[in-house]
């Protein structure tokens, strides 16, 4: 059962119902809200700190929607977090997002099961990377040199951001 009650936009004060604003008019849009337009997963938790929870948003938003890395890149990567973190609501929305980029059922299963189904290179370059940071939070020379500086900056910024809403739904038990 979650810790924290979703938040009736009508009794936000201004703070937090900027954040939520800035959410729901963004690239989220309707999926970040319910039917009541109260947010759901990890945005919720974003009103109880408006002063963290609107740079955090901001953050997510341009990991998911500003980075270089490709769609099925960004969707490999946020998975092999939600699996490592074992985030049944990351996992669950992401298998979605996948879906629609191409990523296929025997490839979602290969990923669950620790195999590396992917035979484009940069696929498979973000799966390993991204199972490095994930497993042991640094890279050894060959992983570094799998992508270019500015891909592992984005991707540890990716891994990062992804890990830290793991933690939140898991806290908050959304």
């Amino acid at each position: 059962m979650t810790r924290l009650p979703a938040f009736d936009p009508a009794r936000l004060g201004p703070e937090a119902r900027a954040v939520h604003r800035r959410i729901t008019a963004g690239p989220r849009g309707a999926s970040a809200v319910d039917a009541d337009g109260r947010l759901v997963g990890p945005f919720n938790a974003m009103l109880l700190s408006p002063a963290l929870g609107g740079p955090l948003q901001e953050l997510g938003a341009a990991v998911r929607y500003g980075s270089r890395l490709s769609d099925r890149c960004r969707e490999i990567a946020v998975l092999t977090v939600a699996d490592h973190q074992a985030s049944a609501f990351e996992w669950a929305t992401h298998e979605a997002v996948a879906r629609s980029h191409g990523i296929t059922d025997a490839e979602l299963a290969a990923l669950r099961s620790g195999e590396s189904p992917f035979d484009d290179p940069q696929e498979a370059a973000v799966l390993r990377v991204a199972r490095a940071l994930t497993r042991r939070g640094d890279l050894d020379d060959d992983e570094y040199g799998l992508l270019d500086p500015d891909l592992v900056f984005e991707l540890t910024t990716l891994v990062g951001y992804y890990t830290t809403l793991a933690l939140q739904l898991r806290v908050f038990r959304v």
